[in-house]
């Protein structure tokens, strides 16, 4: 059977994801256009040139949420650096809820809803996104995503 879109993004999300090289948390982000196009791919990372945290623990690792210990960028950062036209995404495919620093960033683009797996959220990022009078989706995770 042929798989819907959201389950679709959120497999290549769930991919990206294994690339990440943060020791803290694996996420990867699929940016998608009103059409269901991929206009960006991102998954969390050091900054280049820095040696990966799977080698050289930064620190951040045990560091308290939000701290801003760790050095990875984010999976919705880099996705975000990488899409030509942030007028252009309609939906982001995350495997976990964005936090409130990449949350802010994508309400400055078109997004129109979010679609992420994870039960990690930050409750303050989720309703600042709603106030904005967007929509965000928490996929059952029985889709067989890790």
């Amino acid at each position: 059977m042929r798989p819907d879109l959201h389950t679709t993004m959120l497999a290549v999300a769930h991919t990206l994801a294994r690339r990440a090289t943060c020791k803290k948390l694996a996420v990867g982000c699929v940016l998608v256009d009103g059409h269901g196009r991929i206009l960006g791919t991102g998954y969390n990372g050091v900054p280049r040139s820095l040696p990966h945290c799977t080698e050289v623990p930064c620190g951040g690792e045990n560091s308290p949420k939000g701290s801003d210990l760790c050095e990875a960028v984010h999976a919705e950062q880099n996705a975000l650096l990488i899409c030509r036209d942030s007028e252009l995404i309609h939906t982001v495919y995350v495997t976990h809820a964005p936090c409130m620093r990449c949350m802010k960033m994508l309400l400055n683009t078109s997004c129109k809803q979010i679609v992420y797996c994870s039960d990690l959220v930050e409750p303050t990022a989720i309703t600042l996104w709603l106030k904005a009078g967007r929509s965000i989706i928490q996929y059952p995770k029985t889709t067989g995503f890790p």
